[in-house]
């Protein structure tokens, strides 16, 4: 393993995700804000703890509750009851803390608000279902595997909850919502960030109807039905404020690497296609670019994994591993590949590093990669040669950076 390009991998990988933390975001966000009225506050999502906390050392408020993903509360919050829950696929904990939502909401009066903290996995970790929990689970998990891009699983997460698609702020109605939002999705589609619950929904049944039919989804006669009823389309009474995104995560990787003497391009950060492509593009680059100095080129998005195999990994992992073969044997050159919540896919890796060793080294343990990659078990290949990238939950969401670290020959 080439030590110095590993160790700039790391403090790129450090600083890119430290600058998106949201603390500073949603402090800028509230520090001119008077709300009238009783303050209630709920922050969902997997930067849910880190928001709320943000927001509990500015304000007053009657109480406050959070939804994230497990492991992610750190400590007890003044006046907040945390909830840890499943994600990507809703449970039991997840319903419970929705509900205890819904109960401190039940009796506002209009001249109160909700300030709504909003970050990536709202969708799965708040959640009331319109239809047994265990069909939603299915379904979340047939979307899951059939490949489809998070605007299409959203939208059909909306027609299945009491809560998403708008429909929270009708339940908090006729009170105020103030949302702040840490989008995770390209574009910062403010209707589809954790599906929506405070937002008119853009989609129609019509859409739905064609998702269903494009992934061949199993579904029930009631979960058909309900994927039949349209949602709100006439949200008045929230404000929403988006506050980060995957565009600023790539603008400090840039940063990074050029502080680290590299000559820097983002290539894009609103990629959405298949994590395998994007690394095998990567690699192909990187032995394109070998002879040109010091490089970095960067790429942000939300990469898909179309599931074939029953190994474990991520779509970062997936890139990292793709990107391998193409630039092995080129001892100076690295790619690496890191979801910014520090978690990727059902593991607990952010991503994965590989350079131009790694792949020898696998074939030298006699490790048979090849047929690990087609079993999608990327996380045990990277494992082989250290090339797992562990941060450990960071707090935030805001998609995925991807990049290639070049030295000079």
């Amino acid at each position: 393993m080439n030590h110095t390009l590993r160790k700039n991998a790391k403090q790129i990988i450090e600083e890119a995700i430290a600058s998106v933390a949201p603390e500073e975001a949603v402090k800028k966000a509230l520090q001119n804000q008077h709300f009238q009225g009783r303050v209630y506050m709920v922050a969902v999502g997997k930067a849910g703890y880190s928001m709320a906390k943000a927001a509990s050392s500015m304000l007053d408020f009657e109480k406050g509750i959070v939804i994230t993903k497990y492991d992610h509360v750190k400590e007890k919050l003044e006046g907040i009851d945390c909830y840890e829950a499943g994600h990507p696929t809703p449970d039991e904990n997840g319903v419970e803390g929705t509900k205890k939502v819904l109960e401190m909401i039940s009796e506002l009066k209009e001249e109160d608000t909700v300030l709504f903290l909003l970050s990536g996995g709202g969708s799965a970790l708040f959640e009331s279902p319109v239809i047994p929990l265990e069909e939603l689970q299915d379904i979340t998990n047939q979307l899951l595997r059939s490949g489809a891009d998070i605007k299409e699983i959203n939208s059909i997460r909306k027609r299945l909850s009491m809560v998403k698609g708008g429909k929270f702020a009708k339940l908090v109605s006729p009170a105020k919502v103030y949302a702040v939002i840490l989008s995770d999705i390209l574009g910062d589609p403010v209707d589809m960030i954790a599906s929506g619950p405070t937002v008119s929904d853009t989609a129609t049944t019509q859409d739905v109807a064609a998702i269903v039919d494009k992934y061949h989804l199993s579904l029930s006669e009631s979960a058909k039905q309900a994927l039949e009823s349209e949602t709100p389309k006439d949200v008045d009474n929230a404000n929403n404020i988006v506050i980060g995104s995957v565009k600023q995560l790539c603008l400090e990787a840039k940063k990074c690497c050029e502080k680290l003497g590299y000559k820097t391009s983002i290539l894009m950060d609103d990629y959405d296609g298949e994590a395998r492509s994007l690394g095998e593009y990567l690699g192909n680059l990187a032995v394109e670019n070998k002879d040109k100095g010091s490089l970095a080129l960067i790429a942000g998005g939300e990469s898909v994994v179309h599931l074939k195999g029953k190994g474990l990994g991520g779509r970062n992992q997936e890139i990292a591993v793709a990107a391998m073969e193409k630039i092995s044997g080129l001892s100076h050159v690295a790619v690496f590949s890191v979801g910014s919540d520090g978690t990727d896919g059902p593991t607990d890796a952010a991503g994965g590093y590989v350079d131009g060793e790694s792949m020898d080294s696998l074939e030298e343990k006699d490790i048979p990669w090849k047929s690990m990659q087609a079993d999608n078990d990327c996380y045990h290949i990277l494992k082989e040669i250290d090339g797992l990238v562990i941060t450990g939950p960071t707090g935030t969401n805001v998609n995925d950076v991807s990049v290639v670290l070049i030295d000079e020959n």
